[in-house]
């Protein structure tokens, strides 16, 4: 999408001509390897496509070896503080490792990571934070938090390129809005490197889905992002949700269904809130990715409005009207709804893709 350049997490491509990925992070500690397992199981069902797993110490790298042996989609080794941690990662079989520039200072161990890595074709990530930010960086900067935040990754860059290791994602996250973006801007106009995208410590909640969606859609709509994360409190598996919606919403990426539904208003002729209820409830797991359903209120608005809806639902005087494309498929009383809707989603499922 955004970047010029593409790396390979063990097949999944980033960056490039690849589709915007999707990723989150488990939320088990590693000591805990059948839940740690489990995890990795939901969030692949769910779609995610590279999931972050942390190496607080040493003593953890067999279990990410282990986790790397059941994981059915790559992981990649969350790395702070120590350099030897990511050396085990790379032991441990993770194809990708992220390094933090704020809490690995040790050039000569870098330098290390990076031979180990270009050695197994691993690819390294360089995630700067808000929270790492070093006061050098903020002077060189002038106090400008969102150019110190680019400024870290640079700083990293500068001993990869050294290296001539040019497998790598970049990314600057903070809790803020405006500096992410500021921060990602710097970055994506300088550099070829596909970029990893998120709104870092996002909150929990509608707040922190806000949050996370307002930052990743106003860079992803500047053609920035080439892998996201939505950082909730939370499972991790609704990040994945999230994350997806964001990307449908945008027009980047299907996957389930598209809900259109009008807010409602005076002129409603049906419950438009118990029918969204009714309507998603009946509808099936393996739905085709993309297919527009529509609930509205009235038939002012509801065919019209959602003329592209491959199935759409509105209140009529006597009950509703169902149509697809625009055209009617059917008048009927709302004692109907129910089985109308189930052979109007029956023929869907049927239909070749």
């Amino acid at each position: 999408m955004g970047s010029r350049k593409e790396v390979i997490i063990q097949g999944l491509s980033i960056g490039g001509n690849s589709p915007v990925r999707i990723e989150s992070m488990i939320k088990t500690p590693l000591t805990d390897i059948e839940a740690c397992a489990a995890e990795c199981e939901a969030l692949a069902k769910e779609g995610c496509e590279l999931i972050r797993v942390s190496l607080p110490e040493l003593a953890l790298a067999k279990n990410m070896k282990e986790l790397n042996s059941r994981s059915p989609i790559p992981i990649m080794a969350d790395i702070h503080f120590n350099h030897k941690l990511a050396l085990a990662a790379l032991d441990s079989g993770c194809s990708s490792i992220r390094i933090n520039p704020g809490n690995m200072s040790d050039k000569s161990g870098t330098v290390e990571v990076i031979k180990l890595a270009k050695e197994i074709g691993a690819v390294i990530r360089i995630g700067a934070n808000g929270g790492s930010i070093s006061n050098s960086q903020l002077e060189h900067t002038g106090g400008d938090r969102a150019t110190a935040l680019a400024y870290a990754v640079e700083q990293q860059l500068i001993i990869l390129n050294e290296c001539s290791f040019e497998d790598i994602i970049i990314s600057a996250k903070s809790s803020s809005v405006r500096e992410t973006i500021k921060a990602n801007s710097i970055l994506a106009q300088k550099y070829p490197f596909p970029i990893h995208i998120g709104i870092t410590e996002a909150g929990f909640g509608t707040a922190g889905i806000i949050k996370g969606t307002a930052g990743i859609s106003l860079m992803l709509a500047q053609g920035i992002g080439d892998t996201v994360r939505v950082s909730l409190t939370g499972p991790s598996v609704d990040e994945v949700k999230v994350g997806y919606q964001i990307l449908g919403a945008l027009e980047k990426r299907r996957r389930g269904y598209n809900l259109i539904s009008c807010p409602t208003c005076g002129r409603k002729r049906i419950d438009v809130f118990k029918l969204v209820h009714e309507v998603t409830s009946l509808l099936p797991s393996d739905i085709k990715d993309g297919i527009t359903i529509a609930v509205m209120g009235c038939e002012v608005n509801g065919p019209k409005e959602a003329a592209s809806a491959d199935l759409g639902i509105a209140g009529t005087p006597d009950g509703f009207v169902m149509f697809s494309r625009g055209k009617p498929v059917c008048n009927d009383t709302l004692n109907n709804l129910k089985e109308r809707l189930l052979i109007e989603i029956e023929r869907f499922r049927k239909t070749p893709s």
